[in-house]
């Protein structure tokens, strides 16, 4: 409403000016006609200085419109497509400098503003890009040398134990490997919203009983314990995208605790909202891993790296932001961690 009201000002403010200018050149005529006819009869004579008077204030006024238009018009222009061009070119560097401060800006002003904001977001998503490319570069090679090594070795090996030592080794970097191409394939297509959810009535006690069931082996293996607290909540939300969640916070859990620790899983109705916490007794974060760990390729346990290749966590908060839920962390060294979702609508 305030620029709105700025507007018609500066626009009320320039037909002010513009009316006060022309009828300013035509009381000066005015005038000077009749100077010249006080002073002289001859009507031809009048009508030359007339005429010359006339080519006179015009050559002024013409004069004052090209330098107003070159200060007022073509230089911010100009600047603008200089502008452009360059971001054009991928320069996103650019930055212009407002004629007016803030509160009274012109439409160029604006324009301008506008070109900075873009150029910063378009310089932070080259940036953003140029990170993705060269993790995922990184990423891409450990497993790919640790396949071709290997490969290399189970070869020419006559061992029956080594044998099957490498190929085990091989399955593991391929499944890795194969992990990795999944979860850059998922995020890439949820940040570009190629994924539609599909939404239905998800019955999330079940949903995550046969999460929990799925790492029965491995929860056996490593001779933890389970605690298990489900109510009976329901959820309009999408099964799928849910999946990925459960699945990525509950193997880190396990992943993350050592031999006999002990994982929790907990589901609660709280007002309208499905609180699910996944705790671990693991080796916990620090509140500086803590703030970074959805970042795509972060992994703050670097002893667990050749176990995952940090996408999972970055996974989790863009599907829980694509559902319109939430999702904290709770931490301390040495004492485990809590990762707290909370999904809207439960029944």
């Amino acid at each position: 409403m305030k620029n709105r009201r700025s507007k018609r000002l500066e626009i009320v403010t320039e037909a002010i000016i513009f009316f006060a200018l022309i009828a300013l050149i035509i009381q000066i005529a005015v005038l000077i006609y009749d100077y010249i006819r006080v002073r002289t009869d001859n009507k031809g004579l009048i009508a030359v200085l007339m005429l010359v008077v006339i080519l006179i204030l015009a050559t002024c006024c013409t004069v004052f419109d090209i330098v107003r238009r070159k200060i007022m018009v073509d230089k911010p222009v100009n600047a603008i497509l200089s502008a452009t061009e360059r971001i054009a070119k991928g320069d996103f560097s650019v930055r212009l400098e407002t004629a007016h401060p803030y509160g009274k800006y012109t439409e160029y002003d604006v324009i301008i503003e506008n070109i900075n904001t873009m150029a910063s977001e378009l310089r932070k998503s080259e940036i953003l890009k140029t990170d993705f490319v060269s993790n995922v570069s990184h990423e891409l090679k450990t497993p790919l040398t640790v396949i071709r090594n290997y490969a290399t070795l189970l070869r020419d090996e006559e061992d029956t134990e080594l044998r099957k030592k490498y190929a085990q080794t091989l399955m593991d970097a391929s499944k890795r490997l194969s992990d990795l191409i999944t979860n850059i394939l998922k995020l890439n297509k949820l940040e570009n919203q190629e994924i539609q959810p599909e939404y239905a009535k998800v019955n999330l006690t079940a949903l995550l009983a046969e999460t929990a069931l799925s790492y029965e082996d491995l929860i056996e293996k490593k001779e933890l314990s389970l605690d298990c607290d489900l109510q009976d909540v329901e959820i309009v939300s999408s099964a799928s995208l849910l999946e990925i969640i459960f699945n990525n916070l509950l193997s880190n859990a396990v992943k993350f605790t050592e031999r006999g620790g002990t994982v929790s899983l907990s589901l609660t109705k709280e007002v309208d909202n499905a609180v699910i916490r996944f705790t671990d007794s693991g080796c916990g974060i620090s509140p500086e891993v803590g703030a970074r760990i959805f970042e795509k390729f972060y992994q703050g346990d670097t002893s667990h790296a050749q176990e995952g290749n940090g996408l999972g966590l970055a996974l989790v908060k863009k599907v829980i932001d694509v559902l319109g839920g939430e999702i904290s962390v709770e931490s301390e060294i040495g004492k485990g961690s809590t990762f707290t979702v909370i999904l809207k609508g439960s029944r």
